[in-house]
């Protein structure tokens, strides 16, 4: 096939797949003028209209998302195969792109990443931050990153951190104007620090479980409202109110008594932070060297 061909076809799937001729064009290295010149060829070579335009957005017609779906398996195994030759190489070469919340962020992959990238100076990494459980086979990651309950069973899961849970934090000024609460159902009377979650509807519920293993989920109320969990945990710091966040974040807050914990009994623990991929796909010799640096093993800490 004639290389003029194998860039049209290739600057069609990047425009069907992010939907855009900008971010397109920005992957290429290219105009977004001269990608739209490029679509148009293909589409007058092939006879037919694959993207659909608007003054906003593009998208792929109903004979176009066909044909994406007919040749997207195809230019990923040859993506694959290339990937694979570097298996002869002395080093590990490739980029690996990882969908993940902030929490499994600061307490798993950035501790760890330092020393992988040293050791490994042809590895590119991107990290992507998101809440919202991604299809990664969709969005092209390599891999994602969430409890071990949340994953769906048709993927491979690596375990890469130990079990942790929620915790409620809040500073010592704080607790010294009000009292810890008792039981989740108190907390009515506190200033909570909300998070945002698009993916639940609305802000994060904060869930127990009572002495007696019954499960209480309670919504919260408070001036304040983040849409991340490092700026809940900053503003629990700055005395804003009362957090609720992933026990390893606060932990060294709490171990130098910048903040003070709530509830511990109610707080039950969660399966670990777990690596996940899809078990058909072919993964690159980086990709399995960075699932194996990330492995969860016993002893070791997640900060």
């Amino acid at each position: 096939m004639p290389r003029d061909q194998i860039n049209e076809l290739t600057a069609f799937l990047l425009v069907a797949r992010h939907r855009s001729f900008t971010r397109a064009a920005a992957e290429l290295g290219v105009t977004p003028s001269a990608l739209s010149h490029t679509i148009k060829r293909l589409e007058e070579r092939v006879g037919v209209r694959l993207l659909a335009r608007t003054t906003r957005n593009v998208a792929p017609t109903d004979l176009g998302e066909a044909f994406q779906r007919r040749i997207g398996p195809l230019f990923e195994q040859v993506d694959a195969e290339i990937d694979a030759l570097s298996a002869a190489r002395d080093k590990p070469a490739g980029t690996i792109r990882i969908t993940c919340d902030d929490a499994a962020i600061e307490t798993i992959l950035r501790p760890q990443l330092g020393d992988f990238l040293l050791r490994y100076p042809d590895i590119r990494v991107e990290i992507s931050m998101d809440y919202a459980l991604v299809d990664i086979v969709a969005e092209r990651f390599d891999a994602g990153v969430r409890i071990g309950e949340s994953i769906d069973r048709d993927m491979v899961a690596t375990r890469i951190g130990a079990d942790w849970r929620f915790c409620v934090v809040g500073s010592p000024t704080y607790f010294e104007r009000l009292s810890a609460p008792a039981t989740p159902q108190e907390l009515t009377n506190h200033n909570c620090i909300n998070m945002k979650m698009s993916t639940a509807g609305g802000n994060l519920r904060w869930e127990f479980r009572s002495p007696e293993g019954h499960d209480v989920a309670v919504r919260v109320d408070g001036q304040a409202t983040f849409s991340n969990t490092m700026l809940v945990l900053n503003g629990a710091l700055d005395c804003l109110g009362l957090g609720f966040v992933p026990e390893p974040l606060a932990a060294p807050h709490l171990a130098s008594g910048r903040l003070i914990e709530a509830l511990a009994d109610w707080c039950p623990m969660l399966e670990g932070y777990h690596l996940y991929y899809p078990s058909r796909k072919q993964h690159s010799p980086a990709f399995a060297a960075f699932v194996e640096a990330m492995r969860h093993r016993s002893g070791r800490s997640s900060l």
